[in-house]
C-alpha cells in the first residue's frame, strides 16, 4: 500500500507509516535534506489536489503554530490550514488521518502521547481525526515520574541553584522543546535519531504512526 504525507517535514510521521508496512512519499514547500524516503517539494494541498488518487492513505501535518498555546506570545502571521486541509483530503475519497496540537480545530480527534508507548520516554500530546474513525488509543496517557519543563529559560534548577537541560540521566521523561534539552537525548527519547534540534522541536515520534499506520491498514 502507498501512503502520501502532506507537510513531511523531516519525516517522523513518514518512518512510522512505513514501518506499519507502507510505501512512503512526502511533500513539503521547504527542501528537506534528511527526509528518509521519497519526496516531493512543493505545495501540499496543490500536490494532493492532483495525485492524491493514486495512494490509498493520505496523512497530513499542517502548521500548527496558529493553534499552540504559545502563539499568544509571538506576533507571528501563521496560516490557518486545518480547514483547507481537511476539504483537501476528503475531495480525494481516500481514508485520511490530520495531526495537530491539541487546540487545533479538528474533528473528533484522537489524542496520543509518548506515554502511550513504552520505547519512548517524551510526553507529547498530539491529536488525529482520521477517517475512517479511529476512537480508542493504545493505552493510558500516564504522567508518571520526572519530567523536564521547556521554553527559551532553562529545565529545572538543582538543589545547588544551577539548571539542568533535558537529558535520559535526570529526567524519566524529556519535554522536546524550545533549547533546554541535550539532542542526542531527545533523539532516542523520541525514536528519531536521524533530526536536528529544530526538526525534532516539530516532530511525530514514529510510534504514533506507526500504531496508526497499523490501525488504518487494518480498516482500509
Amino acid at each position: 500500500m502507498k501512503a502520501l504525507d502532506l507537510f513531511c517535514k523531516a519525516g517522523g510521521t513518514s518512518m512510522g507509516l512505513y514501518r506499519a508496512g507502507f510505501e512512503v512519499t512526502g511533500v513539503d514547500i521547504e527542501p528537506q535534506p534528511r527526509y528518509p524516503f521519497e519526496f516531493v517539494q512543493g505545495d501540499a494541498l496543490e500536490y494532493v489536489a492532483q495525485n492524491g488518487h493514486k495512494y490509498d492513505l493520505i496523512v497530513a501535518g499542517p502548521p500548527c503554530q496558529l493553534y499552540s498555546v504559545t502563539a499568544a506570545l509571538s506576533k507571528g502571521d501563521y496560516p490557518d490550514l486545518v480547514g483547507p486541509t481537511r476539504e483537501a483530503l476528503k475531495a480525494t475519497g481516500k481514508p485520511y488521518f490530520i495531526e495537530n496540537v491539541p487546540r487545533a480545530p479538528l474533528i473528533n480527534p484522537l489524542m496520543l502521547c509518548g506515554t502511550m508507548f513504552p520505547e519512548l520516554r517524551v510526553r507529547r500530546h498530539r491529536l488525529f481525526e482520521c477517517w475512517p474513525a479511529i476512537w480508542f488509543p493504545p493505552g493510558m496517557c500516564y504522567h508518571w515520574g520526572v519530567a523536564s519543563s521547556c521554553g527559551r529559560g532553562k529545565s529545572k534548577k538543582n538543589l545547588t541553584g544551577g539548571y539542568i537541560a533535558g537529558n535520559l540521566k535526570n529526567f524519566d521523561f524529556i519535554t522536546v522543546a524550545g533549547c533546554d534539552y541535550i539532542v542526542a537525548d531527545a533523539r532516542v527519547a523520541m525514536g528519531i535519531p536521524w533530526m536536528t534540534r529544530d526538526e525534532l522541536s516539530q516532530a511525530i515520534p514514529p510510534s504514533y504512526t506507526e500504531w496508526l499506520g497499523r490501525e488504518m491498514m487494518r480498516l482500509i
